[in-house]
């Protein structure tokens, strides 16, 4: 592992990459200066070209390829293994590694992967040449995988620019929000809905149990939940800082959400864009109060700002333009998945 580096040895703009166990493999977001790397990589341990780099905390497991860049990396909490070859190259090892469940260490919730877990493993391994040709064939699927995870982020950046574009050049009549929404309080009293919905900031309302979170919950409570229905907009606890969530199906939500329901002003789905647009999403500094995760937004403050309402035929238009995109990104995502489960396949396959 590398030597420690203080929180005072850090800055966020410019030196050599310092990745932690959050940032390697991706964007770093901390750097140290090229003296203090040139000096603790010639005096500490420091990984060789090639070698095989893996998180022991936080998101455990992960593993990454040095590359031989200048780079430090977070002490023991991101370590690498020292494998001399003959037996195994480290192309292979990266694989096989990766596809460890590491979970099944510790009995605690906290997991940790320590030196001793990594000597102990046990692994199995065909000759060198098996090895090269397995490793390649792993490495071309996962630069594709890289391929398409880059085509649907650059994707989503387009889709991100003509909202701000479309939302722009609008001309129509200036409204009030007040004068839009009514503010609904409507209760799941009969019990008439069990779907519990959740706000996120890419895809809107969604079915909490789509979020694969442990969220615990009294189901005797779902009466006091609020109903959501298609079309609502609805003011979360994290809207400061991710706009409003749009629900495009019925359901329940927590009582702490406060749901707007539109009038007919508004095409379907007109405004969900706009709400999570980073014009939107500044406007709202006005009226939010509070400090960090304190923060909240004054809804009735808010509903008072105005905004431009086009014609229902530039709406309309609006809304096809955006979902056209969403369109080619839902199935951009539906194939990476598929390249996904296909690694996941060949993974259990080649290493039984």
């Amino acid at each position: 592992m590398c030597k420690r580096i203080l929180v005072s040895q850090t800055n966020t703009e410019d030196g050599v990459p310092f990745y932690k166990i959050g940032t390697i493999g991706s964007t770093p977001d901390a750097y140290i200066s090229k003296e203090l790397f040139d000096d603790y990589k010639v005096k500490y341990n420091y990984p060789r070209k090639g070698e095989v780099m893996i998180t022991c905390a936080g998101t455990v497991g992960k593993c990454v390829v040095y590359d031989g860049e200048d780079a430090y990396f977070q002490d023991s909490n991101i370590v690498w293994i020292d494998n001399p070859t003959q037996y195994i190259s480290n192309g292979f090892l990266f694989h096989l590694l990766s596809k460890v469940d590491w979970r099944k260490l510790n009995s605690t919730t906290i997991i940790r992967i320590y030196n001793d877990d990594l000597r102990n493993l046990k692994m199995s391994y065909p000759r060198k040449e098996e090895q090269q040709k397995i490793s390649h064939l792993l490495s071309l699927l996962d630069e594709r995988i890289a391929t398409q995870n880059k085509i649907i982020e650059d994707l989503k950046k387009l889709k991100s620019a003509i909202i701000d574009q479309l939302y722009s050049a609008i001309k129509g009549k200036g409204y009030s929000y007040r004068q839009i929404f009514e503010i609904v309080n409507e209760r799941n009293k009969q019990l008439e809905y069990s779907n519990i919905l959740s706000a996120s900031q890419e895809k809107g309302m969604v079915n909490r149990e789509d979020l694969n979170l442990d969220i615990q919950f009294e189901r005797s409570n779902i009466n006091t939940y609020k109903v959501v229905r298609k079309g609502d907009y609805v003011i979360h606890l994290r809207s400061f800082q991710g706009g409003y969530a749009f629900s495009d199906k019925i359901g329940v939500c927590s009582p702490a959400y406060t749901i707007l329901r539109p009038n007919d002003l508004l095409e379907f789905r007109y405004l969900s864009y706009y709400f999570t647009s980073q014009k939107f999403i500044k406007s709202l500094i006005i009226v939010t109060y509070g400090i960090r995760d304190g923060r909240s937004i004054n809804v009735e403050e808010w509903l008072d700002m105005k905004t431009t309402i086009p014609q229902k035929e530039q709406q309309r238009h609006i809304v096809d333009t955006i979902r056209n995109i969403e369109k080619k990104i839902e199935n951009e995502e539906l194939y990476a998945s598929y390249l996904s489960k296909q690694k996941q396949y060949l993974l259990r396959q080649l290493f039984i």
